[in-house]
C-alpha cells in the first residue's frame, strides 16, 4: 500500500494490480483506512481509497463548493481523471454512496457498488436542516482517550478486526495527551448533513447505466428495495445482523461481490 495525492490534492490510499481499476469512498466523518481489508481482497486490480475533503488525510483540503456531496463528486471525477482511469468500478459506504451514485449519474462507470447507502434521502425523515442535525450531529469527544475508544469499539463490534477497530480510531485526530477530536470539523459535517438534505437519489437511478450492487445491512430497508427497482441493472444484496460498516465487518465478502463488477 502506498499513500498517494491525487485530483484536488486527496489524500488516497493505493493498492497496486492490473485488472479492472476500483475506487473506494468512505461515509460521512468516516476515512479511506476502513477499506483497507477490502483493497487487499481485491487482488489483482488497481485499488484506490481516497479519503474526501475534510476528512482523515485530506482534511486541510479548503472546500471550493457550497453543496458537499456534489463537491465530492466532482471530487471523484478528477480523481479518476488524475488516475487515467476511464471507466472504473467505484464503490461508496453510507453518505459515500449517494456521492458514488452521483458520480455514476454523471459519467460512465463500469460498476457501482453502494455499500448501506446511496439511497439515503433526508428530505423523507426531515424537513428543515435544524431538525436533521438535531437528529444526526455527532456526539461530543470531550476528554476521550484513544484507548477508551479502541475498548468501546471492541466492545460494540466483537467480530471487527484489530485492524478495522484501528481504522475507526482513524476517524480522529490523537493528540499528544491521547485525546482525540474528529478530523472532520462540525461545521464541515453539518454543511454535509445540509447537502444530503438537499440531494435527491430518486432523480439520478434513471440516469445511472452501468450495473450495480447494492449492499444492505440488515434484512428489510424499503429505500434499498426501491433504489434496486428504479436503477436499470441492479442487485441488492443483504447481510442480516451486518452492521452499517459492512467494509470493515465483512472485507471479505463485500471484496468478493465488488469483484463481480469488474
Amino acid at each position: 500500500m502506498e499513500v498517494i495525492t491525487v485530483g484536488p490534492g486527496l489524500a488516497g490510499r493505493s493498492f497496486p494490480g492490473d485488472g479492472r481499476p476500483v475506487l473506494l469512498v468512505h461515509g460521512l466523518s468516516s476515512n479511506a483506512r476502513l477499506w483497507d481489508g477490502v483493497a487487499r481482497h481485491l487482488d489483482g486490480h488497481p485499488v484506490v481509497a481516497v479519503d474526501l475533503r475534510g476528512h482523515g488525510l485530506s482534511a486541510q483540503v479548503p472546500d471550493v463548493e457550497p453543496d458537499a456531496t456534489l463537491a465530492a463528486a466532482h471530487d471523484l471525477a478528477a480523481v479518476c481523471d488524475d488516475l487515467g482511469w476511464s471507466a472504473p468500478v467505484v464503490a461508496g459506504q453510507s453518505w459515500g454512496g449517494n456521492v458514488v451514485l452521483q458520480l455514476a449519474a454523471d459519467r460512465t462507470l463500469h460498476g457501482m457498488a453502494l455499500v448501506d447507502g446511496g439511497w439515503l434521502q433526508l428530505s423523507d425523515r426531515f424537513t428543515t436542516i435544524d431538525d436533521a442535525w438535531a437528529v444526526l450531529a455527532p456526539p461530543p469527544f470531550d476528554g476521550l482517550t484513544a484507548e477508551a475508544l479502541r475498548a468501546r469499539l471492541h466492545t460494540a463490534h466483537p467480530d471487527w478486526s484489530d485492524e478495522a477497530v484501528e481504522a475507526t480510531v482513524g476517524n480522529l485526530q490523537i493528540h499528544v495527551d491521547g485525546t482525540v477530536t474528529p478530523w472532520l470539523t462540525r461545521e464541515r459535517h453539518r454543511a454535509i448533513v445540509e447537502s444530503m438534505l438537499a440531494h435527491q437519489p430518486r432523480e439520478l437511478y434513471a440516469r445511472v447505466e452501468c450495473p450495480a450492487l447494492l449492499l444492505v445491512a440488515g434484512e428489510a430497508n424499503p429505500a434499498a428495495a426501491e433504489a434496486a427497482a428504479a436503477l436499470p441493472r441492479a442487485e441488492l444484496v443483504a447481510f442480516p445482523g451486518g452492521d452499517h460498516d459492512l467494509h470493515a465487518q465483512h472485507p471479505e465478502e463485500v471484496a468478493a461481490l465488488i469483484k463481480r463488477l469488474t
